[in-house]
């Protein structure tokens, strides 16, 4: 199914839905665009267009699964970055043990693609999901489908809606980060009641303990280790309570895209348990990396002997107005742009085919469809030129591009990235 599902991708037609794409290619498959291997720069794409590097996604993909091998770790990225099947499989192709999900339309797109392992970080109590997760589950016997669960309320409803199900919903019971943090078990005694009621049904089965430490109030690392140390023993004294008797491993995960290096560290301590344990990294931002937010927290700038992400979006966008010495306008806005975090910044300027750097230009503001430039005396920059934006944030950057077309350094078009948002 998700060979035909991708293949299926390539027969789209190219047309007005998709920003960007040159006007000329209209009414061809995006199977035949990519053999046309046209380039970015000089074969007919319009600005805005959002480019990813051939390049710097290949080397991402291959670092954090050196990554999560070197520290033993299962690795299930969070796939609501990007919401693109193409990056889920290409994912797993490097080792991924399964895909990360926020939300149940993002289970049935990766169902829909053939993903057999969804980890969904978050509690479900919609009955019409459940229903529709429990169907895939007695169709499919290699669908392995795990989810929150943070209260007791949440496993009646859940119980609820799985009435007459065939096989059990695994749950994993997710430990909140602190107070003020957003979803989670507060204290540990409220786990084990969450833990108790799932024993009492027939429709879950709790496989684990999971939590995300991106959510610690003022998080550093000691406050984020500190945090991992009561997830792990958590896991711990409900394997001693027999809580985890159905299960045949036992999920412990965490492990947004700012503090895996401690996820790592601490998991590596983990004790013998009474079945095996599955470690499950999440990080998710990665794939495509950034040129603000995550590049500031990464963790390989903490441990640099561990290689480095490359950010792999480049947003270009066409001078269209020069007002005055110290302003320009480019034609990318808040549609066009993540802006949640950081703004974009200027990278680079192409004018005739040369690039340099974007020496003196700021990006200072975002409206709907622009971008407001600040030019230092001596800024190069005219009407016509290209200027290439690093991006902050690539969860909002997907979001905001229904295909995306994947570039070689020198600009050749190699494949096209269709995402689902």
């Amino acid at each position: 199914m998700s060979t035909e599902a991708l293949a299926r991708l390539a027969e789209e037609r190219v047309d007005h839905r998709f920003k960007g794409l040159p006007p000329d290619a209209d009414g061809l498959t995006v199977g035949e665009l990519t053999a046309q291997r046209r380039n970015l720069f000089t074969d007919g794409f319009a600005t805005p267009v959002l480019a990813l590097s051939a390049e710097r996604l290949e080397h991402n993909l291959r670092l954090m699964e050196t990554y999560a091998t070197r520290h033993g770790l299962a690795f299930a990225p969070h796939g609501k970055t990007s919401m693109a099947p193409q990056l889920f499989h290409r994912q797993l192709e490097h080792g991924a043990w399964g895909i990360t999900l926020a939300v149940p339309h993002q289970v049935r797109v990766a169902r829909a693609f053939g993903i057999r392992r969804v980890f969904l970080a978050n509690e479900l109590v919609d009955p019409a999901a459940l229903r529709w997760v429990a169907t895939e589950l007695a169709a499919d016997p290699s669908f392995r489908f795990i989810c929150y669960a943070d209260s007791v309320r949440g496993v009646e409803l859940m119980d609820a809606a799985l009435e007459g199900a065939t096989r059990p919903v695994d749950v994993v019971v997710e430990l909140g980060a602190g107070e003020g943090a957003r979803t989670g078990v507060r204290t540990e005694a409220e786990c084990l009641a969450v833990a108790d009621a799932v024993a009492a049904t027939d429709t879950l089965r709790l496989v684990g303990v999971a939590g995300y430490e991106g959510e610690v109030p003022q998080a550093d690392p000691e406050r984020v280790r500190a945090w991992l140390t009561r997830l792990v023993a958590l896991a711990v004294d409900l394997d001693k309570a027999g809580r985890f008797g159905q299960a045949e491993e036992i999920v412990v995960s965490a492990g947004g895209s700012a503090w895996f290096d401690s996820v790592a560290e601490v998991f590596a301590g983990i004790p013998e348990l009474s079945m095996p344990v599955l470690k499950l990294l999440r990080s998710g931002a990665y794939v495509s990396h950034d040129d603000g937010h995550y590049r500031k927290v990464t963790p390989f700038n903490r441990v640099p002997e561990e290689g480095a992400l490359e950010p792999a979006f480049r947003l270009w966008a066409q001078v269209v107005s020069r007002p005055t010495p110290e302003q320009a306008f480019v034609n990318a806005g808040k549609r066009d742009a993540a802006h949640d975090l950081d703004l974009p910044s200027a990278q680079v300027v192409r004018r005739d085919g040369v690039e340099r750097p974007a020496t003196g230009i700021e990006v200072t503001r975002l409206s709907d469809q622009h971008a407001w430039l600040s030019t230092a005396p001596g800024a190069e920059l005219e009407v016509g030129d290209w200027v290439g934006l690093g991006l902050s944030h690539p969860c909002t950057s997907f979001d905001k591009w229904p295909l995306i077309p994947v570039a070689e350094a020198d600009g050749t078009v190699v494949d096209y990235v269709r995402t689902f948002f």
